[in-house]
């Protein structure tokens, strides 16, 4: 990754010098953002070619005798993904990389894309750590997560005076 792909879009676009008519255009938008204070999400909509930020759905959902978090991951393998947890936050991670050549009479055709995603969540205090198990299937990543029934005991009520 070279350090121009690291700055906003803004910078970058400063330092190439001339605008082009979409980038006049995608400076003008932002700028129309940024008077009416809306939050960051519509800009990604926005977001320049080449620019795309893989931000998977995730889900998580309360299950009889714990919890199940699943994570869509579509054109994903299994050795892309990485599932962590650690105080109390469970961190899914991945980069997925995509390549395809053609070659036919006379042109060769060659794509590539590439994008990396990092989503951390934070667990339920009841979550039983050695129970945590993680399948992938069909572009979909289920966590399983059981409660401690230990933890569960912990929680006593609080008298304000």
């Amino acid at each position: 990754m070279n350090e121009h792909a690291t700055l906003p879009a803004r910078q970058r676009l400063a330092q190439n010098g001339a605008l082009a008519p979409f980038n006049r255009l995608r400076t003008e938008i932002d700028r129309l953002f940024d008077d009416l204070h809306f939050p960051a999400a519509p800009r990604s909509l926005l977001a320049l070619i080449g620019e795309q930020r893989l931000i998977p759905a995730m889900e998580l959902s309360a299950v009889e005798g714990g919890y199940q978090l699943s994570v869509e991951l579509p054109g994903m393998e299994q050795d892309d993904i990485d599932v962590e947890f650690a105080d109390g936050a469970l961190t899914v991670s991945g980069e997925k990389r995509q390549e395809s050549e053609k070659k036919d009479a006379g042109y060769l055709m060659s794509e590539r894309r590439y994008g990396a995603f990092h989503r951390q969540l934070t667990l339920p205090v009841d979550v039983d750590p050695n129970s945590i198990k993680a399948d992938f299937a069909k572009g979909v990543l289920k966590v399983t997560m059981k409660q401690d029934q230990k933890a569960v005991g912990r929680a006593r009520k609080i008298r304000v005076s």
